[in-house]
């Protein structure tokens, strides 16, 4: 079994080494496994499914088995049975939209798996990492200005990661990266509604491609 120590540096270098979660939040089962394998066929390997989409842990299931080579994890967390569902179905990390200390303590301390919690104000962020959460979800990061404001936050708070998500594009994505950002989220602007609508997956798979590629990932 992992120490805590040893959870945290195993994520935090998944994130040094591939930079980009796709957040998948989809209506049906089936939509969502296609957009998860359209954005894995453009290169992006940390999966996120939220648990306000349709049958999320058999989401996570079928991409556990279906798309061996991602990291594939469970996000918009909110409670404790939501927690333990999410790790039954094989959930690789956590990500949640505010700090719970106990959804925290449990995921990491009980079961060796990395929960990010969403957290948007120094005192927020700061408060997080003093519970045990070396990596913080900055969000919605572009309420307070962004890249801008992250980079205010890195001067101070230079020992704690920051995933900024909620305003990410393709567009803004280096210049978050630039600002001191372990990595970053994307939904809507990567899964663009109208391709989703129309289930063009190549489009996304190629919106990805220039994603990876703004950011010099590949």
């Amino acid at each position: 079994m992992k120490s805590d120590n040893s959870v945290a540096k195993s994520w935090q270098q998944l994130l040094l080494q591939n930079r980009v979660i796709a957040v998948i939040r989809s209506p049906k089962i089936e939509v969502g496994l296609a957009m998860a394998k359209a954005v894995a066929d453009g290169g992006i390997k940390l999966i996120e499914v939220t648990w306000n989409s349709a049958y999320p842990a058999a989401t996570i299931l079928r991409l556990r088995s279906e798309l061996p080579h991602c990291i594939v994890g469970a996000g918009t967390i909110l409670n404790l049975d939501q927690l333990q569902e999410a790790i039954a179905a094989e959930a690789q990390f956590i990500f949640c939209p505010h700090f719970s200390l106990t959804l925290l303590k449990t995921s990491i301390f009980q079961y060796q798996i990395p929960l990010v919690p969403g957290v948007l104000t120094p005192t927020e962020i700061v408060t997080a990492w003093q519970a045990g959460a070396t990596t913080v979800k900055v969000f919605p990061v572009r309420a307070l200005g962004g890249a801008r404001y992250l980079k205010s936050l890195r001067q101070p708070l230079s020992q704690i990661e920051f995933i900024p998500t909620g305003g990410v594009t393709i567009d803004n994505a280096k210049a978050m990266l630039d600002a001191g950002a372990i990595a970053i989220g994307l939904s809507s602007d990567l899964l663009l509604p109208t391709a989703v609508a129309a289930c063009n997956w190549q489009e996304i798979t190629q919106r990805t491609q220039t994603l990876l590629s703004k950011i010099n990932t590949i």
